[in-house]
This record gives structure tokens, C-alpha cells and sequence, in this order.
């Protein structure tokens, strides 16, 4: 019996903001590209799925579907990830990305188009980043690394299981989780302990801010800032709003 050939689909080359620069050798990351299919009508039965919706898994499963080759979508690094998602919305259903956004002048919502190819990867300096930072006010040393799809994941649950806390206090606990998870070590301390009692007793709010700041400048990733000028005249600097029609277009049919 002749073996049945698998099937064969168009795909393109996704360069990646990281350049594979963090990336273990011998991971496929590492190349700083990725392959990425265009979709089909079984990405169209993932994007519909009301339970992954219902979980929030619904884009990662389609990227899992779409990226080709042994990559585990878990080590890929967030900024990494937002490229492989624009590139697999334009190949999907094009570079116009069509949202609305309300005028700060007038109050009135105002519909606008995006040329998603047009947005570039962040400029990096590659060579001059150093994976620990002295606080500028209390001098601490913090060891730290960037996050990946894993570390999302595990921030989402826990984030769910902080939720009836939260209800009860009032108060949400998502920078200091993400912040446990992107630190490694206290002054060389590498244990959890120590962190965690760093994080939720010791680290002042201007060294916070400084610490994310600094990251936010480090970390590779499309440049989503974009400006919109309204029809009142009104320009305003702004980031990509991410809503439902980026991956569910008005315009699809």
C-alpha cells in the first residue's frame, strides 16, 4: 500500500523580536525564526470553540496548530509569541485590522484601520543586557530572567486561584505574582522564600516601577505603540487595543 502523503500547506517565515538570542542551543527557537502556516478551516473550528474560549486557551491552542516544526510553544518568550500572533492574524485574514476607539475631545467612537504589517520589532541592544539590576533607592541586587508562554501559564492559574482572596480584600494581586516569576534571586538568594518575602514586604513601590520599566526597555517585542489622529483633529499616542476582531474580523464572511 502506497503511504498516504501528509498534507501540504503554505506557510511563511516569522522572524522573531528575540532573534533567538535567549534561546538554549539546540532549542529550534534558537534559530530566531519560526514557521508559521496559513489557516485553515481547522484553525476556523479552534477559534469558534466556546469551551477553549471559556478557559482562555483558544489563541494558544491555534498557535500551537499553525507553528510548524518541534517547537514548544511553552519556552517561547511573550514578545516572541505577540509576533507569531500578528503574523498569523495577516495570514489569516490579512494586514487590515479594523477597531474603534473613542475620541478623547468628543467622546465619540471613531473606527480606524491598521496596516498590521507595518509594526516593527522593538530595537534591542542584544549585547548590553545584564540578567541583574541594582535597585536605584534600596541598592538590592535583583536576579531576574524573561518571561516565556510556561510562565504565563502559570501566572494565569494562579491568578484564578488568588481570585477569592481578591474578592474579599478588594485587590489585585497580578503585579506582585508576575513579579515572583520574573525574579530569580534576592542578593544572590535564590530561594522562593526569599523572594516571595522580597517581593510582598521589602520591594519599595519606586523600585518597582524602575525594576519594570527597565524590563519593559530590555525585552524584545513588537513595537505595538502607534499614533491615531481622529477626525476632530486629536492625535493620540496610543497602544494596539487588542479586542475581540483581531482574530474575529467584522469583515469576515
Amino acid at each position: 500500500m502506497a503511504k498516504t502523503e501528509k498534507p501540504k500547506f503554505p506557510t511563511e517565515i516569522v522572524p522573531l523580536p528575540s532573534k533567538g538570542k535567549y534561546y538554549p542551543e539546540g532549542n529550534p527557537l534558537a534559530s530566531g525564526e519560526v514557521e508559521v502556516k496559513y489557516m485553515t478551516a481547522r484553525e476556523e473550528d479552534i477559534l469558534t470553540s466556546q469551551n477553549l474560549i471559556k478557559q482562555g486557551k483558544v489563541i494558544d491552542v491555534l498557535l500551537e496548530s499553525l507553528v510548524q516544526g518541534d517547537v514548544n510553544m511553552d519556552d517561547m518568550l511573550i514578545g516572541d509569541k505577540n509576533a507569531v500572533m500578528i503574523a498569523a492574524r495577516v495570514l489569516g485574514y490579512g494586514k487590515e485590522y479594523i477597531f474603534e476607539l473613542e475620541d478623547p475631545s468628543t467622546g465619540e467612537k471613531e473606527e480606524h484601520t491598521l496596516d498590521l504589517t507595518t509594526l516593527e520589532h522593538k530595537e534591542i541592544d542584544f549585547d548590553g543586557v545584564d540578567y541583574t539590576f541594582t535597585l536605584p533607592h534600596s541598592k538590592r541586587i535583583v536576579g531576574w530572567k524573561f518571561a516565556t508562554q510556561s510562565d504565563e501559564n502559570i501566572i494565569t492559574e494562579e491568578l484564578k486561584a488568588l481570585r477569592k482572596i481578591t474578592r474579599k480584600s478588594g485587590i489585585e494581586q497580578e503585579v506582585t505574582t508576575r513579579l515572583k516569576r520574573v525574579i530569580t534571586s534576592i542578593d544572590g538568594d535564590e530561594s522562593v522564600g526569599a523572594i516571595n518575602n522580597f517581593v510582598n514586604n521589602e520591594f519599595l513601590s519606586r523600585d518597582s516601577r524602575e525594576f519594570r520599566d527597565y524590563l519593559m526597555s530590555i525585552t524584545p517585542d513588537v513595537d505595538l505603540n502607534i499614533i491615531i489622529d481622529f477626525a476632530s483633529g486629536e492625535e493620540v499616542d496610543t497602544t494596539v487595543p487588542m479586542t475581540v476582531e483581531f482574530f474575529w474580523p467584522k469583515t469576515r464572511k
